[in-house]
């Protein structure tokens, strides 16, 4: 496949993802996860950018601190069918390796596609609720997005290719234990993931042979999960459809689940006259997928940010209250108008989003008043957040970090990337501290 082959939503969609992902990275990096991780890769000095930060480390070290940063928030892209963030695994992926050696941009765009396809490819053949239960799911699909992504991107050749992806599907999962204590694992597993696709590209690259079987053999991944039966349905590229385009952007810094739930809640707020004091019960709606993943039904209490970006219940409590969807909704874990809120709230499944689901995650929240009214917003399905919003937080995170001039030198550099002769360009324009001119 060639970039001509794209169509140009597609490329266009590439740029999106990626400046969503810079975005979070830019807001995150000063969150706990993000500064250990930055102390640690700061360890192997190297020349691959740690975005926002003077920091050069090794491009390994680099792929693993950056994945980090860029899930930091819980506001990363979405692959729904494969239940996966693949951008904060790919993205990092192709920032470090691109300064490992000279690439060029229409080079990156095709890593980032393919790597997507390759990702939600696997993705929807194995997750289904019982695995999600266990494994994280980004665990699983994002080393082996991620080195597809780094092995197109160096232009390995398909042996070279196949035994990246094998040595990547030997590094997957990531347990789904965090959730219950909102724990910090989930940040890293990403960062382990990032970093695990770079050495399988880096040692494919050397000449590393391994197995062609070990996503399909006896004993290969589809056998470790259970699921060989559905080896046949990972078919990428299916149809000339593109799987990126399947990928939408968050408009709540929370859970997948939480985002339609909080965003019916901020409509039902928004109406005249509503105060939170006066709400007495809160019904919420959702599909039977939102219900069962782990921490999404939690009623806390909530001793980490975490705990509460999972929780349906505090999502909806947080965004009543405050009359915003915000990151700031996160940062007053005992408010006790929240949690009075959230000891009120109750969940039930609703069929209708149940069957709609993964097409479509709908929710309904139901707010019952103190003078005996109710009132009720339904969403057949979550609005997510648009280009120019998207594009609006980049500027904003980055602008508070480099300056306007830096956040917009970026920004250019990425609307014009398949016309960059050299990526390295882009990551010196993502280091604090660094002034560089842009070409292309």
């Amino acid at each position: 496949m060639t970039i001509n082959e794209l169509p140009p939503e597609v490329v266009e969609k590439v740029k999106i993802a990626l400046l969503d992902m810079l975005s979070c990275a830019f807001e995150a990096r000063n969150l706990p996860w993000s500064r250990q991780a930055i102390e640690v890769a700061g360890r192997a000095q190297g020349k691959a950018t740690v975005i926002g930060t003077p920091v050069r480390a090794s491009v390994s070290e680099a792929a693993f601190v950056n994945a980090i940063m860029g899930h930091g928030l819980v506001r990363e892209d979405m692959h729904t069918r494969s239940v996966s963030h693949l951008g904060v695994v790919i993205f990092p992926t192709l920032l470090a390796l691109a300064q490992s050696k000279r690439v060029i941009g229409r080079d990156f765009i095709l890593g980032a596609v393919c790597g997507y396809e390759m990702g939600a490819a696997v993705g929807r053949a194995v997750m289904d609720q019982e695995v999600v239960r266990i494994f994280r799911p980004t665990g699983i699909t994002g080393p082996i997005g991620g080195a597809v992504a780094g092995g197109r991107l160096l232009g390995l050749s398909e042996d070279a290719l196949v035994s990246a992806i094998g040595l990547a599907a030997n590094t997957t999962v990531g347990l789904n234990e965090w959730p219950k204590a909102g724990a910090d694992e989930m940040f890293f597993q990403v960062g382990f993931a990032a970093r695990n696709a770079v050495t399988a590209v880096e040692l494919a690259e050397l000449g590393a042979y391994i197995s062609e079987t070990a996503l399909d053999g006896s004993a290969g991944l589809f056998a470790a999960l259970q699921k060989t039966d559905r080896v046949s349905t990972v078919n990428p590229f299916a149809k000339g459809e593109f799987e990126i385009m399947s990928v939408f952007h968050k408009p709540a810094p929370a859970c997948n689940y939480a985002q339609t739930p909080s965003q019916a809640a901020l409509a039902v707020a928004l109406q005249d006259g509503l105060k939170s004091s006066d709400i007495v019960r809160i019904h919420v709606k959702c599909s039977a997928a939102a219900l069962n993943y782990p921490g999404c039904d939690s009623a806390g209490p909530f001793e980490r940010i975490l705990a509460a970006k999972m929780s349906i219940r505090y999502c909806v409590a947080a965004t009543l209250a405050n009359r915003r969807i915000a990151e700031s909704n996160y940062r007053a874990l005992s408010d006790p108008e929240v949690m009075r809120l959230v000891s009120v709230t109750t969940l039930e499944e609703d069929p209708e989003f149940t069957d709609a689901y993964p097409q479509l995650q709908g929710s309904e929240v139901i707010v019952t008043l103190a003078d005996g009214r109710t009132l009720r917003h339904r969403l057949p399905d979550l609005i997510p957040a648009n280009s120019s919003e998207i594009r609006l937080r980049f500027r904003e995170a980055a602008g508070e970090v480099l300056g306007r001039p830096a956040a917009s030198a970026i920004e250019s550099a990425i609307d014009t990337l398949e016309n960059q002769d050299d990526m390295e360009i882009l990551g010196s324009l993502l280091q604090q501290n660094v002034a560089v001119p842009v070409s292309g």
